[in-house]
């Protein structure tokens, strides 16, 4: 039996008549790296207010580790960690100081853990640094200490890779990969950026206008992209012409890209319509067969729905 941290039933929410969240059905399975993904506006921050109660839905239900989390809120909420925009942080304080404030507020201030999730986070070397001096990465990285300084079991991390430069981003990357794989922590990351999520997460739920669409593993992200044979080819109007002869539909069997035609059924005859097309007098200068990216898939996926 699947062991699910985060559970929602048709959990919506509605502003003003409009629905930023609606019905969404959600399972993030314990341990795992859940990304969910969409464009800006898409339900992603919402729904993760509602998780941490940030925000009441209008209807709906939602589980947190299989129980509710308005019955038992003060079981719940101390096993989450997050970050709901940007993290905010004393500016003439340093790391350590900043940690200290949250741990003593909390009440359960710990010199040591404190030192701990620095070093975890790989801020160790800058405690004597003042928050104001920190690039943008720094101060990502010093949100999820302050996420994780209590040893969550659950972290809620909403847009943290956005803004950020390559080498911040590959840094949040693989602080997340080691909280997940190395201290079991359940991981829900919003982005709006297919490839990074492609590159953290084991499971992406796709968003789009307040819906969940669909919940894929990575393995079966792959299985779904669609191969096409690209001919790039000297006259793209007489190609078309004899696709559309052998009563092949645009958009559903091919499709224009620039210079070249896409080619999306009947892959196995690729070798026959090279050899229509030379035979028409079309030059052929290319013929791949080509998977599309992920990019394409989730545009393609997305007006599907």
């Amino acid at each position: 039996m699947v062991d699910y941290v985060i559970e929602t039933n048709r959990l919506s929410k509605i502003y003003s008549k409009s629905n930023a969240v609606n019905s969404v059905n959600m399972h993030v399975e314990k341990g795992k790296i859940y990304g969910l993904l969409g464009k800006n506006g898409a339900g992603k921050t919402t729904t993760m207010c509602m998780l941490l109660n940030l925000t009441y839905p209008s209807s709906g239900e939602i589980l947190l580790f299989g129980k509710n989390p308005k019955r038992y809120s003060k079981e719940i909420y101390p096993k989450i960690g997050s970050i709901i925009e940007t993290p905010g942080f004393y500016e003439n304080l340093t790391a350590y100081e900043n940690l200290k404030v949250i741990a003593k507020i909390r009440g359960d201030f710990n010199s040591h853990n404190i030192n701990s999730v620095l070093e975890l986070v790989n801020l160790d070397k800058d405690k004597s640094k003042k928050f104001k001096d920190f690039s943008l990465g720094m101060k990502q990285r010093l949100g999820i200490a302050a996420a994780i300084m209590h040893s969550p079991e659950l972290l809620i991390l909403d847009e943290p890779i956005n803004g950020l430069d390559p080498f911040g981003i590959k840094e949040i990357r693989k602080l997340l990969k080691r909280l997940s794989h190395e201290f079991g922590i359940t991981i829900l990351i919003s982005s709006h950026i297919l490839s990074e999520m492609e590159n953290i997460a084991d499971v992406i739920g796709f968003m789009d206008n307040g819906v969940l669409i669909d919940e894929v593993s990575k393995e079966e992200l792959y299985n779904r992209l669609k191969k096409f044979v690209e001919f790039e080819v000297s006259d793209i109007e007489l190609a078309l012409n004899i696709f559309k002869k052998l009563e092949l539909k645009e958009n559903d069997d091919f499709a224009v890209d620039g210079s070249a035609i896409r080619l999306y059924t009947h892959l196995e005859m690729r070798d026959k319509f090279n050899e229509l097309f030379v035979k028409s007098g079309i030059g052929v200068k290319k013929v791949n067969l080509c998977e599309e990216n992920l990019e394409e898939f989730f545009t393609r996926f997305v007006s599907n729905n």
